[in-house]
């Protein structure tokens, strides 16, 4: 456990710059207010995110910046308590963060999703492309944590579980069990991908994607591990100090 500070906003204006001196990482985490069925909580998204932004920078002896806690998110707009921002809007808003943590002098950024709508990731990626051709001497890595909890479909869920289904219940469980409902819906995402638009109510009736009834604390502890130790090679790999 480090005995500093990691979260950018406990530090001072003086302990930040000398922590630049050491060229660290510094993780921008992403969420978005989004339902997630009857059991999880709305901001699922961004709970996991920051929880596995501060284990990282712990692992890799980075800062955390404050969460970006709206997405896009429109596959949910129909459901009550999600607030989707269109594509430009994130684009543009995630632009201006990571460009005055750039001007800032902060060379090594990762920003972690943890939510992973493809439009959504399409606008951070458009963002961390931005921030790198404005800013020609920082690395940008854009990517959800989902890109690793789901290389354990087929392992540790059925090949098709999806959005708040027996990963991500037993993920939250794990992160933050008392935002977790009793509740354990069973549901299946029937909307086609070549119909523009969001899911209708009878394509998409709970916003679960899954079976969520099996889920625990010790397989949402064997996900988050997987996901630390995916992202840990990952920043050594494509944000080496």
């Amino acid at each position: 456990m480090s005995s500093h500070p990691i979260r950018l906003l406990e530090l001072d204006s003086r302990s930040f710059e000398r922590r630049l001196a050491e060229n660290p990482l510094v993780i921008l985490p992403v969420g978005a207010l989004e339902a997630h069925g009857p059991h999880l909580p709305l901001g699922a998204d961004q709970i996991q995110a920051e929880a596995t932004a501060l284990a990282l920078a712990e692992r890799t002896e980075g800062l955390v910046a404050p969460t970006l806690p709206y997405g896009s998110a429109p596959s949910a707009r129909g459901f009550p308590g999600t607030v989707s921002l269109s594509i430009p809007e994130l684009e543009d808003h995630a632009a201006a963060v990571l460009g005055e943590l750039a001007r800032t002098g902060v060379r090594r950024l990762l920003v972690l999703s943890g939510h992973a709508e493809r439009g959504h990731m399409a606008a951070l990626r458009e963002a961390g492309d931005r921030t790198m051709r404005e800013h020609p001497s920082v690395r940008v890595v854009v990517l959800s944590d989902y890109d690793f909890v789901y290389e354990l479909r087929g392992r540790e869920s059925p090949a098709d579980d999806g959005h708040a289904g027996l990963l991500e219940t037993s993920r939250v469980l794990a992160i933050a069990p008392a935002s977790v409902g009793r509740e354990r819906p069973v549901g299946r995402y029937r909307h086609s991908p070549f119909v523009p638009g969001a899911p209708r109510p009878d394509d998409w009736p709970e916003s679960v994607i899954g079976d969520s009834r099996g889920a625990s604390a010790e397989l949402g502890r064997r996900v988050q591990e997987h996901v630390l130790a995916r992202l840990t090679e990952t920043v050594a790999a494509l944000l080496p100090r």
